[in-house]
């Protein structure tokens, strides 16, 4: 089976994307598909991330997004997705470079994982793949797909209605999330340590890129925050994380004994060994609730209110605002504040993630692609 993934990485996006991709080839490959990456060279991108995984991948050139009038018609202009500007390009040139890419291939699947790709992306090049899998969170425009995943909480197959043809497969909520294995293998330990909770270990992140410094805000914040004094601090951020400086120059001033861990490959154990985290609201929340861990999660853009609002609802998750401005210091104070020596909160945190995802849905996925081919 070949197997070709189309997603991107950026300053502007992230590296979610990419790195959930990333955890699907790495199944994939486990039971011997043949898996190629096609992955644009913004800045920020991890094309050598992806080549560290022992993956071939080729880079489509950085480009800025050109007047839309000199390829698209009025009516493709307003029924741009939200997101077409992080393609960098207009997405007739993508499915151009793409498909030259494709032709050579002709994998089994093609997978694609980007906000800015739609249906006439997807059926420009379906004489290039068999099988088409979409990876979406938003549910906010059509896909020509067989299958579809979205791993949200408090997603539902039928918020697709009318967005994927009849026929596809639409797989919905976090029981699918795409985890690496060591997150499922790791979960009892984790959720046995919490039946005791202790705030001795708090860990912050933000995220590979953490464009709006959020890390920063955090631990400024923290250092007003009644932590107990053997308390100590650990945050995770990407080689091109544009505030690493800063933050390290930061952490060296802080309160409370403080580390920036850096491309860290152990992140389920960093997890595992912490009582608390400070995290985002991507797709490293569902790591996180495999393994019980109780987590204040900050919105840092619009796209993750979803994840927000149904982790939030079920108790699994404190949600935090980035966009309250002043107000986030104070809000983030009284939230951990209230945490410390509170054990019924943690362990109500912990035991209402811990029942959102066992880790175990890239296996399923895997399986869905590969049926009797899997190993």
């Amino acid at each position: 089976m070949k197997i070709a993934f189309r997603a991107d990485a950026s300053l502007l996006m992230g590296s979610g994307h990419v790195m959930r991709c990333l955890t699907l080839a790495d199944a994939l490959k486990a039971r011997g598909a043949q898996c190629h990456f096609i992955s644009r060279e913004h800045p920020g991108h991890l094309l050598g991330v992806i080549r560290q995984h022992g993956f071939a991948v080729t880079a489509l050139p950085a480009a800025l997004r050109q007047p839309a009038a000199r390829t698209q018609d009025a009516s493709d202009r307003v029924n741009e997705p939200v997101h077409a500007p992080w393609l960098g390009c207009d997405w007739q040139t993508d499915a151009q470079q793409t498909g030259a890419i494709l032709a050579g291939l002709q994998p089994d699947w093609l997978v694609v994982d980007h906000y800015a790709l739609d249906q006439r992306w997807e059926a420009a090049l379906q004489p290039h793949y068999q099988k088409l899998l979409v990876i979406d969170d938003l549910a906010d425009r059509p896909h020509h797909c067989d299958l579809l995943l979205d791993q949200n909480l408090g997603r539902q197959s039928q918020d697709y209605a009318g967005l994927v043809p009849k026929k596809s497969q639409v797989l919905t909520g976090p029981h699918y999330a795409l985890l690496r294995p060591e997150f499922a293998a790791l979960r009892p330990y984790s959720l046995q340590r919490r039946q005791l909770p202790a705030l001795k270990h708090l860990l912050i992140t933000m995220g590979g890129v953490d464009q709006p410094n959020a890390t920063g805000q955090v631990l400024q914040a923290l250092r007003a925050c009644p932590l107990p004094s053997d308390c100590r601090i650990s945050v995770v951020m990407g080689l091109q994380a544009p505030w690493l400086r800063q933050v390290r120059e930061q952490a060296q001033d802080m309160p409370r004994p403080t580390e920036v861990l850096v491309n860290i490959t152990d992140m389920a154990q960093r997890m595992a060994d912490s009582d608390l985290a400070i995290g985002a609201a991507g797709s490293t929340s569902w790591e996180r609730c495999c393994l019980g861990l109780p987590t204040l999660m900050v919105v840092l853009a619009d796209n993750q209110r979803g994840i927000a609002f149904g982790l939030e609802h079920a108790g699994a998750a404190i949600s935090l605002d980035l966009k309250e401005g002043d107000q986030f210091a104070r809000i983030l104070i009284d939230a951990v504040g209230h945490l410390v020596n509170n054990e019924a909160a943690l362990i109500s945190l912990s035991q209402a993630s811990s029942m959102v995802t066992n880790g175990c849905g890239t296996n399923f996925v895997a399986a869905q692609m590969l049926g009797k081919h899997a190993l």
